[in-house]
């Protein structure tokens, strides 16, 4: 097992602050760290504003991407997204990009239960719905909607790693039936790209306030954003979902679909032991998988 990916540069609110002073200084507030992701860091500025920060090199090229494709995407979706409103650029205090975006008011969708997230069912299918069109156009990504062949080494590496300390049977066997099912053949389908319920916020009323996180934003696959329904929902909420979703997903982009919930769900499980949140993301899908 492992922990989380160490940061190749650390950032702090003082630097932050001198990013905001240099480029925007006219958004100068106080600043709060709020989440340290695999990938970004995020900090509260004042209270209409977030500053999402790149924490290693590979995301930084994610911040990208969403600058990028952010304000098309937030004009189909329903759901709010954050499109930055300002763009950081790469300076002598911070070589990477960097971006400002609204502040949505919230509950993390992993930190609540499984029953709590149950009523977002039919407004994530809904999202997935709106997003999903073809985008041959959308950034590569190595690790999203790519046919699963393409990551069978690093799947079974991780499910020999927790074979130490759980029964995996039935991962290795979703993962088999996924990698036999047909593949992919229509157009590249636009994705969010890691769907899973940190990446959701919930309102007061239980209702989808907000979609984050488009770091891995692409197009592929469609069954790649679909393995949501194990990430983030239990059977009956999981079936809910599937019977929402407006092109409904034939046995083989199911199958998939669960395929790609046991890639991501052992990614989690096997990077998490130092970050409580991610690590019950994992036990939740992974416990999902055996039915």
């Amino acid at each position: 097992m492992s922990d989380t990916p160490a940061a190749d540069i650390p950032t702090d609110a003082a630097l932050v602050d001198r990013l905001i002073a240099e480029q925007h200084p006219e958004l100068r507030a106080e600043l709060r760290l709020v989440s340290d992701g695999w990938d970004n860091q995020l900090y509260r500025l004042g209270e209409r504003f977030a500053v999402r920060v790149p924490r290693r090199e590979v995301a930084a090229h994610l911040i990208e991407h969403e600058q990028l494709m952010l304000p098309g995407i937030a004009a189909r979706v329903s759901a709010p997204v954050p499109v930055p409103i300002r763009v950081g650029i790469p300076s002598a205090t911070f070589p990477w990009p960097w971006s400002v975006v609204e502040w949505f008011d919230g509950t993390d969708g992993a930190s609540v239960g499984t029953d709590a997230r149950t009523p977002l069912a039919e407004p994530l299918a809904g999202f997935v719905g709106e997003l999903a069109i073809p985008a041959p156009d959308a950034p590569r990504n190595p690790v999203r909607g790519v046919p699963l062949a393409s990551r069978h080494e690093a799947v079974r590496t991780r499910l020999r790693s927790l074979a130490g300390r759980m029964e995996v049977a039935h991962l290795e066997e979703a993962w088999r039936r996924a990698l036999d099912a047909p593949a992919w053949d229509g157009p590249p389908i636009l994705l969010h790209g890691d769907l899973h319920p940190g990446n959701l916020l919930l309102g007061p009323d239980g209702s989808l306030a907000a979609v984050l996180d488009f770091g891995d934003v692409t197009s592929g696959d469609p069954a790649t954003d679909l393995a949501t329904a194990w990430l983030t929902f239990d059977g009956d909420a999981r079936g809910r979902f599937r019977r929402a979703l407006n092109h409904q997903p034939d046995a083989a982009t199911w199958r998939r679909a669960r395929g790609w919930a046991v890639a991501m769900a052992s990614a989690l499980a096997t990077a998490s032991d130092d970050n409580p949140r991610m690590a019950a993301l994992a036990r939740h899908a992974l416990e999902q998988l055996e039915e």
